[in-house]
């Protein structure tokens, strides 16, 4: 069963590269920008009772399109992640113990109350293959169907709200300078003189006998 439901997610995987290379070419034009809910009404889910996805997620992206600003809704609980990624050996592997975060994102997971509902809201930002899945219990969910890649087009670009610039690098803030202690002024010909912040007076003219 484990070694059908493999080569299923493996067929798949082969299908979406195929698709993509024909899919940018022919994509209709985009006038809006469009929220996708994933799974329709059966959400992002995974039953372990019958150790399987609650719906067919690759037959439910294949017939959308999809752009950039475009939004995907995840309706799901604290039992299941959501993991976006642009690598394909990450996808493949069901796992993010090798990714990176330039091309890996976690969206979900490490809540200690499980069975709790959420809403996990994925903003599409990269043009091309995007892949999803959730490597909850060890990547059980993801092998057993709770997976799926789209491909991405550039429709009318990202919105503003989306387009914005990397922040800054982080510097560091400044040392605070060193304190030195007060100077010792000695006078040469009479005066005062400063040791720390007490001051005494000597007068020449006492001195003069």
């Amino acid at each position: 069963m484990a070694m059908a439901a493999t080569v299923a997610f493996l067929t798949t995987v082969i299908a979406l590269s195929i698709v993509a290379a024909a899919a940018q070419s022919a994509a209709p034009a985009a006038t809006q920008y469009n929220n996708y809910t994933v799974g329709g009404a059966a959400g992002w889910m995974f039953s372990t009772a019958t150790n399987a996805s609650a719906a067919n997620y690759p037959s439910w992206a294949a017939n959308i399109t999809f752009n950039l600003g475009d939004y995907l809704i995840f309706n799901t609980t604290t039992n299941e992640t959501v993991i976006q990624t642009y690598n394909l050996t990450t996808y493949q592997s069901c796992s993010t113990d090798d990714a990176v975060d330039t091309d890996t994102f976690q969206y979900g997971g490490g809540d200690d109350d499980f069975n709790l509902p959420e809403v996990i809201s994925v903003p599409l930002t990269q043009v091309g293959p995007n892949y999803f899945f959730s490597d909850a219990f060890g990547g059980i969910q993801c092998e057993q169907g709770l997976a799926f890649g789209i491909v991405v087009h550039y429709g009318l670009g990202l919105p503003p709200s989306l387009n914005q610039p990397p922040p800054p690098p982080y510097t560091a803030p400044p040392s605070p300078s060193v304190v030195l202690p007060p100077s010792t002024l000695q006078p040469t010909g009479g005066g005062f003189r400063a040791c720390g912040e007490r001051l005494v007076w000597f007068d020449p003219l006492l001195w003069i006998r």
